[in-house]
């Protein structure tokens, strides 16, 4: 059971890590596949330049919750993951996108709860007694 948790969560973080990196990557740079990061921005009602700090805080994200120690960090960057997931959900939902525009962040989101839920106790805030 215990190796199966392990299994599970390393598949799950790696897979959201990726997902975090090659977004945030692509924000960055103001770029993405189909349609362009900065039309997407304009279509959702955002600013252009906050393309710039998701990028930054997807990347850090990722880079927290792949490095050894730190749980406090670790639980703000699965805050961090779910908050931008849930918001990018609910920005899609606001301006009438298809399911289909859903599903990057929708995978993120499952990806992120995953991961939080089975990652093993040295990496958890409170490590059970």
């Amino acid at each position: 059971m215990q190796k199966r948790n392990r299994i599970i969560y390393w598949i799950a973080t790696v897979w959201l890590c990726l997902g975090m990196v090659s977004t945030g990557s692509a924000q960055l740079r103001h770029v993405q596949k189909g349609p362009g990061a900065t039309e997407m921005m304009t279509h959702l009602g955002y600013p252009v330049y906050m393309l710039t700090m998701l990028g930054l805080l997807k990347v850090a994200a990722a880079v927290a919750l792949l490095i050894p120690r730190f749980p406090l960090i670790k639980e703000w960057a699965y805050a961090g993951c779910f908050f931008l997931m849930f918001g990018a959900i609910w920005s899609h939902i606001a301006v009438g996108d298809t399911v289909a525009e859903l599903i990057p962040a929708l995978l993120l989101i499952v990806l992120t709860i995953v991961s939080w839920y089975f990652r093993p106790t040295n990496r958890k805030l409170v490590s059970p007694v």
